[in-house]
């Protein structure tokens, strides 16, 4: 069974960076658009950014000055930095994988990291 397990989460301060990670139980390789989502309390989930094996980043608008996806395929590992943090980036931040080859049309979530900023 194909997981998808965050981390890096935790009580930061207004200002400061933050890096959250995702890690495949499979290769990298057996993904096609990879991606973050959060979901604020109260609130729906909401795309963060995308990244695509060849690695273009597609970002909310709203996000693309203070947020970096990137994919690093030898450590088989998707991390989401996050830079000069503020209180309504609190939110559970969920790692996203769409299937490709043998997985394709599968569709698979990470159980979330929790982030919240606070001073």
């Amino acid at each position: 069974q194909v997981q998808l397990v965050e981390s890096g989460g935790g009580l930061v301060q207004p200002g400061e960076s933050l890096r959250v990670s995702c890690a495949p139980s499979v290769r990298i390789a057996n993904f096609h658009v990879m991606g973050w989502y959060r979901q604020a309390p109260e609130k729906e989930r909401e795309m963060v950014a995308t990244i695509t094996p060849d690695g273009f980043a597609n970002y909310v608008d709203s996000m693309k000055d203070r947020f970096t996806i990137s994919r690093d395929v030898a450590k088989n590992i998707l991390y989401l930095q996050i830079d000069s943090l503020k209180p309504e980036d609190t939110a559970v931040y969920y790692c996203n994988a769409q299937g490709s080859g043998r997985l394709r049309g599968r569709e698979y979530w990470g159980q979330g990291t929790q982030v919240t900023v606070s001073s």
